[in-house]
């Protein structure tokens, strides 16, 4: 279900960024299947986890098509992360900011600094966890990568944790109860459809 145009008539583009183990997949799924928001699908060159589906949790590509992408300028960004290619393809978005209709970027802490930079009206969202430990224990509690992947990863989320103050917001994703973070994620779209002037997004 896509959700009806906002009543300002004015598409936002929200960011949901974080470091690995914060829960955006999570989050962003309930915004998606209960409250009807249309999510911005990336591409990635990694391959698909159990449950995974094609053009769902990511759009699945090889490294000869994420390579054409580049080269005829579909994304609006791309990165590499844990040596696999990642990026957001544009079409999506601009189909639903024309329609009126918000749309959600779930991407990575590299991948939201260039979002910011390149569509400097987009409302960002920092999701994190209480404490650094906590986000290491949902990290080992995933039991997905090898020792040293888990390393790198680990690494990586606690350098992505220092990056906080270069979101407009920041929400706390408590462990087993995501809809508290669901909810304010909800308030700040909220309060940016009632801003006095509006923000149009270009892309």
């Amino acid at each position: 279900m896509s959700r009806a145009p906002n009543k300002t008539g004015c598409g936002l583009a929200v960011v949901i960024s974080g470091p690995s183990g914060a829960g955006k997949s999570t989050v962003v799924q309930r915004l998606v299947e209960r409250h009807g928001y249309e999510v911005s699908v990336s591409a990635t060159t990694r391959p698909p986890r159990p449950g995974e589906k094609d053009g769902v949790a990511y759009h699945f590509w090889d490294r000869e098509r994420f390579r054409r992408a580049i080269e005829a300028g579909e994304l609006l960004e791309y990165a590499v992360v844990y040596n696999d290619y990642k990026g957001i393809p544009k079409q999506q978005i601009r189909d639903a900011l024309a329609s009126g209709r918000d749309v959600i970027l779930r991407v990575d802490v590299q991948g939201a600094a260039t979002v910011r930079r390149l569509v400097p009206n987009a409302i960002s969202v920092f999701l994190t966890t209480h404490s650094e430990r906590g986000l290491v224990s949902r990290l080992r509690q995933r039991k997905q990568d090898t020792a040293e992947g888990m390393a790198l990863r680990t690494a990586t989320a606690r350098q992505e944790m220092r990056r906080v103050q270069e979101f407009d917001y920041c929400v706390v994703n408590p462990e087993g109860h995501p809809e508290v973070a669901v909810n304010h994620v909800l308030s700040i779209i909220d309060a940016a459809h009632c801003r006095i002037t509006q923000r149009p997004v270009e892309l």
